[in-house]
Order: structure tokens, then sequence, then C-alpha cells
């Protein structure tokens, strides 16, 4: 460990020596091009009511301005629709009108759907980047109908889903259609100041028809890596205040399980029945740091995960992150290196989190008492998983010290500890902004791990204390019509990251790509096209061979809004001491001909390996689906994915999973849903070298209704099962749940 720790500390004293450096007189030198006269935003102490209808004396003295150009596919050219935008302010709360003209108001796309699910309509929103720190944003946007959609954006590719807790209405008009918000400062974090503030702005519109139109504010330089810095800067909010910023949310989750005892032929008997309070508090310390806490949180996913296919692959499969309280500032922890991924804490007793920023620092830190461990044993090959009933305690820490708009140093430590089992992982990474064309993003990373003595011996570990390092490189040109990339990561074999979701270690990747862009003016078949060609090579650390693949894709986008592209490749994989030439080619196709509709298909043909029997094979797969909306309320989308493996001596296997999503969208609070997803897979059990069914069947189903006042004043009701079936038993029933959650949020 002592090398390592070595290696460690003189990145830090590199680290220390650049922020001295740059810190110094000559900073000045990189010095941000804000504008000397930004615009003002007058406030008000009239009443606005939020209704959509943009008609109170406030918005007559609200400073205004429109959206002149039309930024994608469009480069800068005129928008195709006049939009009005408002802004005022009060001490307490942030107001901002839009008023959306449209020649053609039948054709507005608008319906009611969840939180966060109206990307496919017509809508309106504002970009505020709060800290004038170009790195950051929020992101608030409307819909004709008053559906909200919020994230947190961090730039260039960064970024968190974020549910905020504001409030908007909208209308529709024979002229078009107008949206009204009001955003508490208690939502937003901002400038710890006594004075005027400065904030980066921009307002945008998506205006769907044939082509989405996404219209802006001002004129977007695509020869800029640097999206915030060219936006409008705004002044004023003196003296604003978020209230005391203080939210407390109780829940009261219940749920009963069902398991049937003995399958298949058992009873279906009383497994659970759990009523649970808990407890969610947060607590804005200062304008731009909040500490929140929980005691016995609902943690629980209301939400099915999408079904993916887990045939004949070798590491663990990523799920996306749901639960509130680990969404909360979740973008503070990214990183080009996957070491914070909290689904690996399944069952929290209770925890705490700290998050904000003070001037150029910006700080993450949370500790969480996890009832049950989660494990992803890597490799170079393949990945193991395993969960263990005993508890651990987790904590991560997170630094970030901006240095003006072209650099960002930030350091990292996550610590996971439960009896004799320990995995600690530190080190520092940088964002590197050259020029407005050139960008590098580094991180080093060193772990120190030791498993407890059962899962050692089981997954064929170290049975003592181990070390190893990481270490991640990006460098990127990016210009108007063409970009270059080059991209080394190196990941030691002893490396752990078990606080993230990192299944591959013991592995080099080198890489190289470019892409070429050409942008469609009004009349032309598309809207762009790009043209990507890519090389890489990895090998693990003996220098053996893991994997070389050279790359083409062609993407288009046009009318129906439709998006193609077809990527074929040539791979040189090793497996199991065996090396196999694979060629494939991917093509998607997906449009949207209507206001009411979506389809899209994806199809992969070529070579394969066959993990399990380590053989070549030749593998079909296709993924399909669309949905359809029937009016404003009724909802369905049908999804299939098909897959079959063939060898030489015949069929290998085959597997099919459908899934249907119906939903009733009674306004933009409530719904009713249900899913149901079936899976079946059929083996050639005579060409296995393992124990395996012929068949395997599987059935999901579960009926929700949902009622949100605001992402944390909620209300779920439930059902679900699971039914199992092979080649000796059909269908039968295997578990069943009933549950409910009551969530109120108390906001002072």
């Amino acid at each position: 460990m002592s090398h390592l720790v070595a290696r460690f500390r003189a990145v830090l004293r590199v680290g220390t020596f650049l922020i001295g450096t740059l810190f110094g007189p000559g900073l000045a030198v990189f010095a941000s091009d804000v504008p000397s006269n930004p615009e003002w935003i007058p406030s008000t102490e009239e009443s606005i009511v939020i209704d959509g209808v943009v008609d109170e004396a406030a918005w007559d003295h609200a400073w205004s301005t429109e959206l002149p150009v039309e930024v994608r596919p469009g480069e800068n050219t005129p928008a195709p629709v006049r939009t009005q935008v408002l802004v005022t302010y009060s001490k307490t709360e942030l107001y901002i009108a839009f008023r959306a003209f449209d020649d053609d108001p039948e054709a507005i796309r608008a319906h009611l759907s969840d939180r966060d699910q109206a990307w496919n309509d017509d809508w309106v929103g504002v970009v505020l980047d709060t800290f004038n720190d170009e790195r950051r944003n929020y992101l608030l946007v409307v819909n004709p109908l008053g559906v909200q959609m919020d994230k947190i954006e961090a730039w260039p590719d960064g970024g968190a889903v974020w549910d905020g807790i504001w409030h908007s209405a909208a209308e529709i008009f024979d002229w078009g259609w107008s949206a009204e918000m009001k955003i508490p400062f208690s939502t937003l974090r901002f400038q710890r100041s006594d004075g005027p503030q400065t904030w980066g702005f921009d307002a945008i519109r998506g205006y769907p028809r044939s082509v989405f139109h996404r219209l802006g504010a001002f004129p977007r330089d695509r020869n800029n890596n640097c999206y915030l810095c060219q936006s409008i800067k705004i002044e004023g909010f003196e003296g604003v205040s978020p209230g005391k910023n203080l939210e407390i949310v109780p829940t009261l989750t219940a749920a009963r399980y069902e398991e049937r005892s003995s399958f298949p032929e058992g009873a279906v008997d009383l497994e659970d029945d759990d009523v649970q309070l808990g407890i969610t508090a947060r607590w804005g310390l200062t304008p731009n740091l909040t500490l929140a806490g929980t005691i016995n949180p609902d943690f629980s996913q209301v939400e099915a995960d999408a079904r993916q296919l887990d045939i004949n692959q070798t590491f663990a499969l990523f799920f996306p992150e749901k639960r509130p309280f680990f969404m909360e500032g979740a973008d503070f922890f990214e990183t080009n290196l996957n070491v914070v991924y909290t689904r690996m804490m399944h069952d929290p007793a209770w925890g705490l989190k700290l998050t904000g920023k003070e001037g150029v620092n910006t700080i993450g830190a949370y500790v969480v008492e996890d009832d049950v461990t989660n494990l992803i044993i890597p490799g170079s090959q393949s990945s193991d998983v395993t969960s263990l009933d005993r508890s651990n305690t987790s904590t991560v820490l997170r630094y970030k010290r901006d240095i003006d708009d072209r650099f960002t140093l930030g350091a990292l430590v996550t610590d996971r500890q439960g009896g004799d089992y320990y995995n600690r992982v530190a080190g520092v990474d940088g964002d590197f902004r050259l020029s407005d064309t050139d960008r590098i993003f580094a991180q080093f990373l060193v772990s120190d791990t030791r498993y407890s003595a059962d899962v050692a011996e089981e997954f064929d570990q170290p049975d003592a204390a181990f070390d190893d390092w990481a270490v991640d490189l990006l460098y990127s040109h990016e210009t108007r019509t063409w970009s270059f990339w080059g991209f080394f990561r190196d990941v030691g074999e002893g490396f752990r990251a078990d606080l993230g979701f990192m299944p591959k270690v013991d592995f080099r990747h080198s890489e190289v790509g470019a892409n070429y862009n050409w942008i469609g003016e009004e009349g032309d078949w598309y809207s762009q096209m790009v043209l990507i060609g890519m090389v890489n090579y990895v090998e693990d650390q003996a220098g053996h061979l893991l994997r070389n693949e050279a790359a083409v894709r062609f993407n288009y986008e046009g009318p129906l809004q439709s998006h193609a592209f077809v990527r074929p490749s040539r791979v040189r994989e090793a497996f199991a001491d065996q090396i196999f030439d694979l060629e494939e080619i991917f093509l998607h196709i997906c449009l949207k001909p209507d206001r009411h509709s979506h389809a899209w298909i994806n199809i992969i043909d070529g070579d394969r390996i066959d993990y399990t029997n380590v053989q070549a094979g030749e593998r079909l797969n296709i993924d399909a689906g669309f949905w359809y909306r029937f009016g404003s309320h009724f909802r369905i989308e049908p999804h299939f994915t098909f897959e079959n493996m063939d060898v030489d001596e015949a069929r290998l296997y085959e597997a099919r999973i459908g899934q249907l999503e119906a939903s009733w969208q009674f306004n933009a609070r409530a719904f009713v849903r249900a899913i149901v997803q079936h899976v079946e897979y059929d083996f050639n059990t005579a060409l296995y070298s393992d124990d395996r069914d012929p068949e395997f069947e599987h059935l999901f189903t579960q009926l929700l209704f949902s009622y949100k006042v605001n992402p944390q004043t909620v209300f779920f009701l439930g059902y679900s099962d699971n039914s199992q079936g092979n080649q000796d038993y059909p269908l039968t029933q295997s578990d069943r749940t009933i549950f409910a959650k009551v969530g109120y949020a108390w906001v002072f």
C-alpha cells in the first residue's frame, strides 16, 4: 500500500501546485467574459396568481426578452414562431412567464402525463446558472397542460435527475399558449450575497412538428465547448431569502408480502406484514449549503425496473437510481470512473447528507448505515454479484474547486466498512478546458480492500488486505463540423470500488476516434448527419488481448422527427484463452410521425461468443416498441425484445421479453398504470456444458395508483406479483405484494 500512498501524495502535490499557481496573480488571464452590462431584473411586491394566464399588472414591469433563434437543428436561424419571456421576483420567489405564439394552435402537442414525462410535447423552459460558475444549471420546463419537468445539468456531459418543489400552470388560446412559473428561492441554491447577484440565464422552447425545433434566447457558437459561458447574464435578487429553508417529509409505508412456501405446489402464505414510519428533513444552512437527514427512510423503488436481457452476459447489469434521498445533489458525486453508484446501498436504516457550494468550492458528503451489503466481484472478463445479510456503514466525501471558467480540480473519498470487511477509495480528478475547442478530463484513484473470509473463499479473492489503482484520461477536440478524441483507462486487477459500479477491472483501454457533422438547411432532406469512426484496443495488466474493435457509425436525422444510425464493426475478442474474430452490424430507426405516436426498432446481427460454452456463434437481437396516446389521457406502450443464437451444431437458445404498459392520466397530479412483463427462454440443453432447465418463463404484473401534489407530497397504492414456470410446470404465482405509501412535505 505504501507505494500507492506515495503516488497519491505525489498527485496531491501536483494538484496543490496547480491550484496555487492558477489562483495567484496570473489568474486574471483566465477571467470570465462576464458582460459589463448584465440585464437588470426588477422586483415586484404585487401578487401573481399562477394560473397560466399572464394578465397580472406585475408582468407589465417585468424584464422581457424573446427567443429569436433556432439553435437546433437549425444553426442560429430565425425562429419559426415568436416566444416572449418575462422575469421578475419577490423577496421569496422567482416568477417567469412565457407567451408561446403559434400560427396553428391545433398542431400544439400537449398531453397529460406524469412529472418529467412530457419531453415529446411542446414546452417552454428556463436555464438558471445561479452561481454563475458556467458549469452547472437548473432546468425547469412546463408543457401546455402544466406538466412539470426539471433536472440539473452539469456541463459538458453530466447532470442528475432533480425533483424541485415549484409551481406552474399553462393555458392554450387561439393565438398559441402561455405558461407561468413560481419558483421559491428555498428550492434553489444560489450565491450567499447581501448585494445584487449575477446569474447565467437562457430561455428555451421545444417546438415539435415534422422536425423538433429548439429555440433559444441567444445564438449558440458551435465552435465553443462551453454553453453556459455564452449565456445571458442577468442581475438583481438583492436581499432575496429562502425563508427558514426547512423541509420535513414524514412518510408512512405499508406492505403485505405473500410467498408460496413450497414452490410450485405449496400455498401462498403471509411472509411479511410491515408498516413503517420514516422521516426525512432538509435544512438550508445557507442559501448555498444544504443538510439532509433521514431516519428509517422509505427507499422503495415504486417504479418497476425495465427488464433487461440477461442471457449470455458476463458482467453485472446497470439500473438507474430513482430514490429521492440519493437523487438530491447526485451530480456533485459524478466522475468519469463510476465509483459512486448509490443503488449499491440497498436497505439503509438512516442517512445524513451535506451538499452545496461556497464561492469556488463545491462540497458533497453523506454517511449511510445500510442493513444489507451488496457486492460486485469484478474481473477482466466477467463479474459476480452477491448480497450479504450484514450491515455496513458507507461514507462518501467529495470536494471540487473551480479555477475560473477553465479548470476544475476535485478530490473524492469513499469508505465502506462492516465487521471484518472494508473497501476504501481515494483520488483526485480534473476538468481542464484548454480552449473553446479542447478539453482534458483526468482522474486517478487508489483503493484498499479486505473481504470477509467467507467471501474471499467463495469468490477466490485474496484472504488478506490488497490494494491497486485506476487512472482515466480523456482528450476531446470539438468544432462545429468535426471533432476527435483520445481515451485511455487503466484499472488494476486489485482495484475495487464497492460503492460504485465498476464490474470490470484488470484492463488497459486505449481508444481514438473522430466524427464529421453535416448540418442541414431549410428545405434539405436531412436535419443533421454525422459520420463517426473509432478504433480501440483493450488488454489485461499482463499484456494479453481482451478486445480490439474498429467501428464506423453513420447517424441521420430528418423529417417526421426521424432518427437512424447504422454501425458496422469488426472485433477481435479473447475469452477463456481463445481468440475470436467477430463481425456485427447494428441498425437503429425511430420516428414520431404525429403528435400521438413514437416507434423504434433496434436490430443487431452478427457474430458473438457463446460465453457459457466458449465457442463462436451467430446472434440476432431485435428490440422494438412504440407508444401511442389516445387523446390527452390514455397511453399505451408495448415493448418487445427477441434474441436467438446459433452455433455450428444448431440453435443454442431463444429469448423473448415482452412488456405492455398502459396508463390513464387523470390530470397533471394523478394517474393509474398497469405493467405486464413476460419473459420466456428456451435452451438447447444438449449443447450446454452446465446443468440448466430447457425452458424458463416469468410473468410480472403491477398495478399502481399515484397522486403527487409535488415530488414529496405523494400517495401511492399498488399491487404486484410474480409467476414462474418451466418445462415441468406452467406459469405459477410465486409471490404477491400489496403496498402503499403516504408522504407529506412541510416546507417552512
